[in-house]
């Protein structure tokens, strides 16, 4: 597995955290969603929606750094083991640099678009970085798995565009390798800043809720916050 995500810049692991914790985390994970005026300012719709005739309906809702307005998130085990995953394969030096939640909303089959998360992020010396995607239900082509196409590059940033309506960044990208990463809750994908994904939209009747991890070393995070970059600013290109 170590060594898929070092080759092709992804893997995943079928169980990160047991059923158990899985619920523990949709609490909390609910109570964060359906409460607008704690998320206030770290929340926003990744699909734009602006141009829909129901601009109400929230289609990819993003909350930013969630563990700032509920620290009971930062005592699940899921942040523990991923911790301790990415310090196996990328050094002791890895620290969590922020996280975030992603959720796709029953019936609103809204695509988040091909790029890469380096797009979003400043300049850093050190390039080492990896995200946990955690399931926290399960997770396929219908309701929007993650899909990755294996890395050309460690440190190559393609052009990416951000769309009028403040959606997420998006890049056009041949995808004839890219892999579907179907998931039960409690599984997880890990890969790095420069690997491409996307996720199709959600149209089944439920939730498709996921919670973000991301890793990098923690002299890179202190030099992030020292140039304004804290993770929960709108979104734009950084590169």
């Amino acid at each position: 597995m170590n060594q898929k995500f070092l080759h092709k810049g992804y893997t995943s692991m079928e169980r990160l955290i047991p059923s158990d914790e899985v619920e523990k985390l949709k609490i909390l994970y609910d109570d964060l969603l359906n409460d607008k005026k704690r998320t206030a300012g770290l929340r926003s719709d990744l699909s734009g929606n602006k141009d829909s005739k129901d601009p109400a309906i929230e289609r990819i809702i993003q909350i930013m750094r969630p563990s700032l307005v509920e620290s009971k998130l930062l005592d699940s085990i899921a942040y523990a083991r991923a911790t301790s995953w990415v310090k196996d394969v990328l050094g002791e030096d890895m620290e969590l640099d922020f996280d975030m939640m992603i959720n796709k909303a029953p019936f609103t089959n809204t695509e988040t678009p091909w790029h890469q998360d380096a797009a979003y992020w400043i300049n850093l010396p050190d390039k080492r970085s990896v995200t946990c995607w955690i399931a926290l239900d399960k997770v396929n082509e219908d309701n929007g798995c993650m899909w990755f196409i294996p890395k050309s590059s460690n440190e190559e940033i393609f052009p990416h565009l951000l769309p009028d309506n403040g959606g997420a960044l998006y890049c056009k990208v041949a995808i004839d390798e890219a892999e579907p990463i179907p998931l039960e809750a409690g599984g997880c994908t890990f890969h790095d800043g420069f690997t491409f994904h996307f996720s199709k939209g959600n149209i089944t009747p439920s939730q498709r809720r996921a919670l973000i991890l991301n890793f990098r070393p923690a002299k890179m995070i202190k030099l992030e916050r020292e140039n304004g970059m804290d993770h929960t600013g709108q979104r734009k290109i950084r590169q």
